[in-house]
């Protein structure tokens, strides 16, 4: 059973703060630090879709103020270290050129990946990622920013 290294506590004040490790390397890395946390959430979220993207594995850790003092809390990846599964593709409808059809289905799920993470939806399981898939297949542009819009504005609450 490998064991991971606990993420050391930031120095200074008490502040939101991602901190990063990778395998190959031997330390903690901020990643992001804010007084608010819903900034840090965020790029975390992001930093987790692009080292996912990669297929890198990555371990992180979540700091902040609690009575004054730092606090490290549960972050909202519960599989940062495993990459999502390639999902399947589709054939293209007969009224849109393949490179295109791609391009858009692409982008739609990119929409949507960002309305996730701005709700703060970081780690999406392999359901949750066929259905935000599905989505972006059936959806045209106008539904997905719709949603996305939607989500976004869930988020900031």
């Amino acid at each position: 059973m490998e064991t991971r290294p606990e993420s050391p506590r930031p120095q200074g004040a008490p502040r939101w703060v991602a901190m990063y490790r990778r395998p190959a390397e031997q330390t903690w890395r901020a990643a992001a630090e804010s007084p608010h946390r819903s900034p840090v959430l965020h790029a975390l979220g992001e930093m987790t879709q692009t080292l996912r993207a990669r297929g890198d594995e990555v371990a992180f850790a979540l700091w902040g103020p609690k009575d004054g003092e730092w606090h490290r809390f549960d972050t909202p990846l519960k599989q940062a270290a495993s990459p999502r599964p390639e999902p399947e593709a589709s054939a293209p409808s007969a009224a849109e050129p393949a490179g295109l059809a791609e391009r858009m289905k692409g982008r739609r799920h990119q929409v949507l990946l960002s309305g996730l993470s701005k709700a703060g939806l970081y780690d999406l399981s392999p359901e949750d990622d066929a259905t935000v898939q599905a989505l972006a297949e059936r959806l045209d542009e106008a539904a997905v920013r719709r949603v996305a819009h939607w989500l976004a504005v869930a988020g900031a609450r």
